[in-house]
């Protein structure tokens, strides 16, 4: 065979190799983007779960002013992330603490390969994440507050709160330096939602009739624990796309079975929360409460979300347990203090985030002390800032509705319509 024959020969094969070496880095890209698609979809359907939850344990009189906060927490909190937060959260150059990249940042496309991420689809992922954080508080707050307090409560968290301590672990800030870890935001999302929810319940006061001059206290069940029970069946198929999801990529051996092995432990947490709270809740009040089965559930999930890659399967199941646990518990305590939280926001979030940052200390790997540091930073952050802001538009009368408005029922008050109209009766003229 002549020279330039075998020379023709090598070019082809080499051109073959790269071609091929080429479609499977396409390939993988694509792979890897598509699966973070359908997990911040996952996410974002979540939505619909915390609508239903809230909305169902609390009273039908409030329940469009409940779906309508949801609505305002992502349609509003889409915008503020885009010009602002995602730039605060994700900087180019960051200084450990606070950095801006520019208003609208998201970035441009690299090389296609496994494991990069388009920057317009990781903004996606991470936009939801944001919604989930602020609209922890609408379950909270519920029943009393004015809608444009609530309003410009979402609007501070989601554009501002949030992505600046997200930035100080998921961008590379003093928290990530410090070797905090946080898989998926049981703190930087959870544990940042309950704080702040618990903030706002301090600053608003309990409902009308929540608590008895003499000390007791009122049950104020919700109008429909069927529609709840939806909501967390949602919350919990949602959290499918939470966790499993922080991995960022599925395509390779590594990527698959991780996973696989973060999906197995957040459904055996969220069983495990379940069922521990079902049980403490019966020994303690006699009967079994669906509720306090609801938010064991909730908070087994919230627990995991931190080490759900770093623990396995059997320390998956303790850390439901002790998150089942924890939030009974946590609805007693604030029952004890006096402070009105209608869906349990605080034990679920913010209780069930702190544990989750201590266990993977405790599991995980992670240093111990880095945890409970970054745990009680971003816990306090949370805390801090929305106590100062509702405790300014409480001052300049901007925060909760009069007792006749409170009465009659946000829907009508703050809305002028009804989740269940058509009820009264009108007689002939």
């Amino acid at each position: 065979m002549k020279k330039r024959h075998i020379y023709f020969v090598f070019l082809v094969l080499g051109l073959n190799s790269f071609a091929i070496a080429s479609s499977e880095a396409v390939h993988a890209y694509a792979i890897d983007n598509f699966f973070l698609f359908i997990c911040a979809v996952l996410v974002l359907f979540m939505q619909a779960g915390f609508a239903m939850v809230e909305s169902g344990l609390n009273s039908a009189k409030n329940t469009v002013n409940i779906l309508f906060k949801n609505i305002i927490d992502l349609s509003a909190g889409a915008l503020l992330f885009y010009f602002i937060g995602y730039s605060l959260m994700y900087p180019v150059d960051g200084n450990g603490i606070l950095s801006f990249s520019g208003f609208g940042f998201i970035g441009e496309a690299g090389e296609p390969g496994a494991g990069v991420l388009n920057p317009q689809m990781n903004w996606l992922f991470q936009v939801a994440f944001a919604a989930t954080a602020a609209t922890i508080v609408s379950g909270a707050v519920a029943g009393r507050m004015k809608f444009s307090a609530y309003l410009i409560y979402s609007i501070v968290l989601t554009g501002f709160i949030y992505p600046i301590s997200g930035y100080w672990k998921w961008g590379g800030g003093w928290l990530d330096a410090l070797g905090f870890y946080d898989f998926a935001g049981s703190l930087i999302v959870h544990a940042l939602g309950g704080f702040a929810g618990l903030a706002g319940a301090i600053v608003l006061g309990p409902r009308l009739g929540r608590f008895k001059r003499d000390g007791g206290s009122r049950a104020m069940p919700g109008h429909s624990l069927t529609i709840s029970t939806l909501g967390v069946f949602i919350l919990w198929i949602g959290w499918y796309g939470f966790n499993p999801g922080s991995q960022l990529a599925i395509v390779g051996i590594d990527n698959t079975n991780a996973v696989m092995m973060i999906a197995v432990n957040t459904t055996l947490s969220a069983a495990a929360g379940g069922i521990m709270a079902m049980a403490f809740a019966w020994f303690r009040f006699k009967k079994p409460d669906l509720s306090m089965a609801l938010n064991g559930i909730l908070a087994g999930l919230v627990g995991i979300t931190a080490n759900c890659d770093s623990v396995t399967n059997g320390e998956a199941v303790f850390i439901g347990l002790v998150s089942g646990v924890l939030v009974v518990l946590g609805i007693m305590l604030l029952e004890k203090l006096r402070i009105d939280d209608p869906v349990g926001a605080w034990p679920v979030h913010g209780l069930a985030g702190l544990w989750g940052g201590v266990a993977t200390g405790i599991f995980g790997g992670h240093p111990l002390m880095a945890q409970l540091i970054g745990s009680v930073a971003i816990s306090l952050w949370g805390f801090a800032t929305m106590y100062a802001l509702f405790s300014i538009l409480k001052a300049l009368n901007f925060l909760r509705v009069s007792e006749s408005e409170e009465i009659r029922g946000l829907d009508i008050s703050e809305h002028q319509e009804e989740a269940y109209a058509g009820f009264q009766i009108f007689t002939a003229e």
